[in-house]
C-alpha cells in the first residue's frame, strides 16, 4: 500500500485526478472524535500504509494540532509526518492531492514528505474577495482597508508564492509584496523543473523563489505561473465569474474545475464574500521530475531518505556532512 496522505477535514480531500490516485485520509477533530478513537484511527493508517504524511494547516485549531501530536507521542511512532503547510485552505487541498499522485511512485515516505515544502512553492494560491477589513494573512494598507467600505468593491489577492494584492479595476496593481520572496509555505526543494517551468535551482533550499511569474493582462490580474497549472476554484456568497472569465485566460491554464469551498475559507480570508482559486502542476510526470531532480540524503536522526534541508518525519535539519 502507499503511504497515507491525511488532512484534518474532508472538505480539502480533492477530487482524483486519474483512477491511479487513491484518496486522502480525513482525520477526525477533537471534537469529534475522543482521544481513543483518533489512536485507533491513526493506527489502522499505520497498519495499511506503513507510514503516514499528514498535512497541518497554520490555522489549524491549537486542540487539533494537539492531539495530532499527542497521538505520536503516545503510539512512540517515527513513521507519522505532521507538516506545518502555510497555504489557504484550498491550496493546502491541491498540495494533498499532488502528495497523492506521488504516493503511488516510488519514492520513498521519507521523500515524499519532505518534497510537500518543494511543491508547495509551485502553489498558486488565492482568492476574489468582496472586502480586505478583516484580512491578515496579506498586507493591506489603509487605504486598501479604506476601498474595502465602497460598495461593490472586489479585490484580487495572493497568498502564495508572493503577497498581491489589488483592487479590481484599478489602472495599479496594489501588490502587496510584489517583489516579495516565495510565499510563507516555508522553505522548499529544488531542481530542475523539466516542462514545469524554466527555472532551475542547485539546491532544494531556495527553488520555490526561481519560479518566473508571468505578468497577466488586465487592472487587477495578479501574476501568474510561467509553466503549466490547472486552476481549481470554490465559489463563497461572492457572485463573479472573473476566476474562470478573466483569471484562467490570463494565466493561460490547461484547464479550469470547480470545487465546494472548504469549511475553513472564509475564517482564513476574513470574509465570506469570497471565490477561492489555486493553480498547480496537474501531470504527475512532471512532478514526479520536479522532485526526482533534487539530490537526496539520508536523515541522520531517524535514517530516512529526505529532500530539501530538514526532515520530514521527525524535522532534524540535514547534517552538515550531507550539505
Amino acid at each position: 500500500m502507499p503511504t497515507a496522505i491525511a488532512v484534518t477535514s474532508l472538505d480539502l480531500v480533492l477530487p482524483a485526478p486519474d483512477r491511479h490516485t487513491p484518496p486522502a485520509a480525513a482525520l477526525q477533530a477533537p471534537e469529534d472524535a475522543g482521544l481513543e478513537a483518533s489512536l485507533a484511527e491513526m493506527t489502522g493508517l499505520l497498519e495499511r500504509h506503513g507510514y503516514v504524511v499528514a498535512l497541518v494547516p497554520s490555522s489549524l485549531p491549537v486542540a487539533f494540532v494537539r492531539r495530532l501530536h499527542t497521538v505520536r507521542a503516545i503510539l512512540e511512532s517515527d513513521r507519522i509526518a505532521l507538516l506545518d503547510i502555510d497555504l489557504p485552505p484550498l491550496g493546502t487541498a491541491l498540495l494533498a492531492c499532488q502528495l497523492r499522485q506521488l504516493s503511488v511512485t516510488d519514492f520513498s515516505p521519507g521523500v515524499l514528505a519532505s518534497a510537500a515544502r518543494l511543491l508547495a512553492h509551485y502553489v498558486y494560491a488565492g482568492a476574489l474577495l468582496g472586502s480586505v477589513a478583516r484580512l491578515d494573512r496579506v498586507p493591506v494598507s489603509l487605504k486598501t482597508h479604506a476601498r474595502s467600505w465602497v460598495p461593490g468593491s472586489q479585490f484580487a489577492v495572493m497568498a502564495n508564492p508572493a503577497p498581491y494584492l489589488a483592487r479590481l479595476g484599478s489602472e495599479r496593481a496594489g501588490g502587496a509584496g510584489r517583489g516579495a520572496g516565495a510565499g510563507r509555505s516555508g522553505g522548499g526543494g529544488g531542481g530542475r523543473s523539466g516542462g514545469a517551468g524554466r527555472s532551475e535551482a542547485s539546491r532544494s533550499g531556495g527553488a520555490g523563489r526561481s519560479v518566473v511569474a508571468r505578468s497577466s493582462v488586465g487592472a487587477g490580474l495578479p501574476p501568474g505561473p510561467d509553466f503549466g497549472t490547472q486552476l481549481t476554484f470554490a465559489r463563497g456568497q461572492l457572485a463573479s465569474d472573473w476566476v474562470a472569465t478573466d483569471l484562467a485566460p490570463a494565466w493561460q491554464v490547461q484547464g479550469v474545475l470547480e470545487s465546494p469551498l472548504p469549511a475553513d475559507s472564509a475564517r482564513w480570508w476574513g470574509t465570506g464574500r469570497l471565490v477561492e482559486f489555486a493553480a498547480g502542476i496537474p501531470d504527475i510526470a512532471v512532478l514526479y521530475q520536479l522532485v526526482a531532480s533534487v539530490r537526496r540524503a539520508q536523515c541522520h536522526w531517524c535514517g530516512l531518505e529526505l529532500i530539501g534541508d530538514r526532515c520530514g518525519f521527525c524535522a532534524a535539519p540535514l547534517a552538515k556532512a550531507a550539505a
